[in-house]
């Protein structure tokens, strides 16, 4: 199960709905270890499509530099579906290297529903099996 802040939670499908219609992509970091999200990291797609994301290298090894000093790690690594649900692609899932981090996808394409504006799902894609799994929205983690 993912347990994420509400407030970590709103910023990842600000970020979706701000970069929309490009996938929007990025990480949320923690420390190493705890499985908690907690650093809120917001990437640019450098592929800026509405149908792929890439992260940019450069950014991606400063960011890995930075959790190393941190003493972090990538809980959860996101993206967004502009125009399909959101599930795994088979490229989401090549993509797929960090076997403790949450991947979360969120869709704003149309078509989601008056009540459900946005879908968020959490997935772990180990060795290229997708599970889905529970997200549970709190309003502070417990100490």
């Amino acid at each position: 199960m993912l347990t994420i802040t509400r407030e970590l939670r709103d910023a990842i499908v600000a970020h979706a709905r701000a970069d929309h219609p490009d996938e929007a992509c990025g990480v949320v970091a923690g420390p190493a270890g705890s499985g908690r999200p907690e650093r809120f990291v917001p990437m640019l797609n450098a592929a800026r499509s509405p149908t792929f994301y890439e992260f940019d290298s450069g950014d991606l090894l400063k960011l890995y530099r930075e959790m190393d000093d941190r003493d972090e790690e990538p809980v959860i690594v996101y993206h967004s579906h502009t125009a399909t649900e959101a599930y795994p692609s088979r490229t989401d899932v090549s993509y797929a290297s960090e076997p403790f981090a949450h991947y979360v996808l969120v869709s704003t394409a149309d078509g989601n529903g008056p009540d459900d504006p946005y879908q968020f799902r959490s997935f772990r894609i180990v060795d290229g099996a997708i599970t889905e799994e529970d997200v549970q929205v709190v309003e502070a983690y417990r100490p």
